[in-house]
C-alpha cells in the first residue's frame, strides 16, 4: 500500500513538474517572440533616425546655400551701378568703406 501511495505521489509530482515545464517553455517562447518584435521595431526606428538625419543634413546644406546666395545678392545690390545711380553707388561704397574702417579701428583699440 505504501508503494502504491508513493507511486501516486510520484505521478502527481511528475504531472506538476510537467505543468511547470510546459508553462516555462510557453513563457520562453513568448519572450523570444517579443524579443524578435522589439528587435524588428528597433531596426525600423534606427532606419527612421538615419533618414531624419539625412534630411536634416540636406536641409542644412540647402539653408547654407540659400544664405550664401542671399549674401551674394545683397552685396551685388549694394554695389550695383547703373548710369543714373553712379553717385548713389559711390556714396554706398564710401559708407561701406567707412564702416570697415570703424571696425578695424575698434579691433586695433582692443589689442
Amino acid at each position: 500500500m505504501l508503494s502504491l501511495q508513493a507511486n501516486v505521489v510520484n505521478q502527481y509530482l511528475m504531472a506538476e513538474e510537467n505543468k511547470i515545464l510546459t508553462l516555462f517553455t510557453t513563457r520562453m517562447r513568448q519572450m523570444i517572440l517579443q524579443y524578435k518584435d522589439v528587435k524588428k521595431e528597433n531596426g525600423e526606428l534606427y532606419a527612421m533616425v538615419d533618414e531624419r538625419e539625412r534630411q536634416i543634413k540636406e536641409l542644412k546644406d540647402q539653408l547654407a546655400q540659400a544664405q550664401n546666395d542671399y549674401d551674394s545678392l545683397k552685396m551685388a545690390r549694394m554695389v550695383e551701378i547703373t548710369n543714373g545711380d553712379m553717385e548713389t553707388a559711390k556714396k554706398r561704397l564710401a559708407a561701406l568703406i567707412r564702416e570697415v574702417n570703424k571696425c578695424i579701428t575698434l579691433l586695433s583699440e582692443q589689442k
